[in-house]
């Protein structure tokens, strides 16, 4: 099936970069498979997350399947766009369609892109993951590689207003060495692995990045274990658990 509408989003992406001279870092890219499934597994800070991890397969030639929430697919800009690109779609209450949606896109040679932590961490840190990214690879027979997002939640994140025009903002991609489903007893175990490389890359993304808050009013995108504002994986868990809560009629 030809790629009509794939092409030239990443054109207009690459173009809103030059535009904002975004400082972009993409390591470990050489670690993503030139042919074959693979599942992309990163950290989530940011709405924009997708569109930059998708940039960690751009040098195979990769175009990444993203699975994202259903309410993307249903919008009147983004769903055709979404549909185009042949990104999954996540229904929460029929997990078990998407899930084997993308098991079908792995076996099929796809690159499914996912982020286990299945929602933003208000906290910057790495949260507790899911199991679904490592068990479709275990089922597919494919390799999972981690990946470390840092900088997009400067641009738009949960809780704060879009800063979509800042310009200068260093933008890290870090891809880590692919994970064999094989060498694992199972999904559970994996997981646990997953958990801790994206932690070891995320924290050397924080590390090396090249910028630092301006004043007090600027820290809150440092996570609080680095001297930031942004909230405790505890509180950022406790504010979670209130956005879901049901409201009182």
């Amino acid at each position: 099936m030809p790629e009509l509408v794939y092409p030239p989003v990443i054109a207009a992406a690459k173009t809103m970069f030059r535009v904002l001279d975004l400082k972009l870092t993409v390591e470990g890219s050489h670690h993503v498979p030139r042919a074959g499934g693979a599942v992309l597994a990163s950290n989530h800070v940011s709405y924009l997350d997708f569109i930059f991890c998708g940039l960690g397969a751009l040098e195979s030639g990769r175009r990444v399947r993203f699975m994202a929430k259903d309410s993307v697919f249903r919008h009147r800009v983004s769903g055709p766009l979404m549909r185009g690109m042949r990104h999954i779609p996540v229904d929460r209450r029929a997990g078990a369609e998407s899930y084997a949606a993308a098991v079908a896109a792995l076996r099929a040679g796809e690159v499914v892109g996912v982020f286990p932590e299945a929602t933003i961490s208000r906290s910057f840190t790495v949260k507790e993951l899911k199991s679904g990214a490592t068990r479709m690879a275990r089922e597919a027979a494919v390799p999972v590689l981690p990946v470390a997002l840092w900088g997009t939640q400067r641009l738009w994140t949960k809780g704060r207003p879009r800063t979509l025009t800042r310009r200068h903002t260093p933008i890290t991609v870090l891809v880590g060495e692919s994970m064999d489903p094989a060498a694992y007893p199972d999904a559970a175990a994996m997981s646990v692995e997953l958990g801790e490389r994206l932690h070891a890359l995320v924290e050397r993304a924080q590390r090396e990045y090249p910028d630092q808050p301006t004043g007090p009013t600027e820290r809150w995108w440092l996570p609080a274990h680095l001297g930031g504002t942004a909230p405790t994986p505890e509180q950022a868990a406790a504010l979670d658990a209130s956005a879901h809560r049901p409201h009182p009629a």
